[in-house]
């Protein structure tokens, strides 16, 4: 990894706040009231992405066989999506990281393919949102991960070559669009993508935590 990082790129779902689980949770009992599991390796394929990518929709009517009237069904599972996200904070490491990057002086975004609405609010909500340059979401590109769209506007609003923004994922879908657009990257799954190969990133750590000591690292190379 080189060591000349001038910013870094956040996703969020999954690794600013652990918004995947309960989605994933709320989904799984949706399969298991119809009668079919619904394995972490065939929902992560949604995961960093959005469910036109995948949908559970379609993969459960296909299992079922027939059309499924989701109106109630979208309801309940809002329902629980919400009541297990009440106070939801942020993921174990990530304020001390995000406060460790800006003490170093990196610009940092936080790049996203949900809506501005979504990763703002809870920014706001969790009391981060100050801390970073830029947010870039799905309304701001014509196409969202794994496509590179998102991560080069990011790169672009901060004034950088891609090659200088360090991109911390959650996803495999998040870390083929940090390779597609040129940015060095480091994975870190959480509960919902651990099951997921993650060979393609270029360091895997196990936490947030483990954020400050790369940033340490680099700037130690960058001075060296």
């Amino acid at each position: 990894m080189q060591s000349s990082i001038l910013a870094l790129l956040y996703d969020f779902d999954g690794l600013i706040v652990d918004t995947e689980w309960p989605i994933y949770q709320a989904w799984l009992q949706t399969f298991r009231d119809h009668g079919h599991p619904l394995p972490l390796e065939v929902f992560n394929q949604c995961i960093g992405t959005d469910f036109e990518t995948w949908s559970p929709k379609t993969h459960l009517e296909d299992l079922v066989g027939s059309p499924i009237d989701w109106s109630s069904l979208d309801d309940a599972r809002q329902a629980s999506i919400e009541k297990n996200l009440e106070g939801a904070g942020p993921m174990p490491g990530i304020p001390e990281a995000v406060k460790h990057a800006r003490a170093s002086g990196l610009s940092m975004g936080v790049v996203s393919s949900s809506s501005h609405r979504w990763v703002d609010g809870w920014l706001h909500k969790i009391g981060l949102l100050e801390h970073f340059d830029i947010t870039v979401c799905r309304d701001d590109a014509p196409r969202i991960k794994p496509a590179p769209d998102l991560y080069l506007e990011a790169a672009q609003r901060l004034g950088l070559q891609p090659a200088s923004c360090l991109v911390i994922e959650d996803s495999v879908n998040g870390i083929k669009a940090a390779r597609a657009a040129g940015m060095p990257n480091v994975a870190i799954p959480n509960r919902v993508t651990s099951c997921c190969d993650f060979s393609l990133a270029d360091q895997r750590i196990a936490s947030a935590h483990d954020l400050p000591g790369i940033m340490d690292r680099l700037g130690e190379q960058t001075r060296s």
